[in-house]
């Protein structure tokens, strides 16, 4: 649990410092995969937990973080 927090911290910083150039649309996407990413490693944690280590923090980041830059890229489309 250590190393998947220490994993999204960094990328947390590498995607705030590259924010400044980037156009609405790939802000939203890149929030969304961050958002998703840490709601992910949390739901996969838990559910790791629940059922006996079957499914672990990394698989729910990569599967958050997927959905997460979806959803931001469906916002910004509907929004705009």
């Amino acid at each position: 649990m250590t190393r998947i927090g220490t994993a999204l911290a960094i990328v947390a910083m590498l995607g705030l410092g590259g924010c400044a150039g980037l156009d609405t649309t790939d802000q939203r996407v890149l929030t969304g995969a961050a958002i998703g990413a840490g709601v992910g490693a949390t739901i996969g944690i838990a559910a790791g937990v629940a059922s006996g280590g079957v499914v672990d923090g990394a698989v729910g980041a990569v599967v958050g973080a997927a959905v997460g830059a979806g959803v931001g890229y469906v916002v910004d489309q509907v929004s705009d």
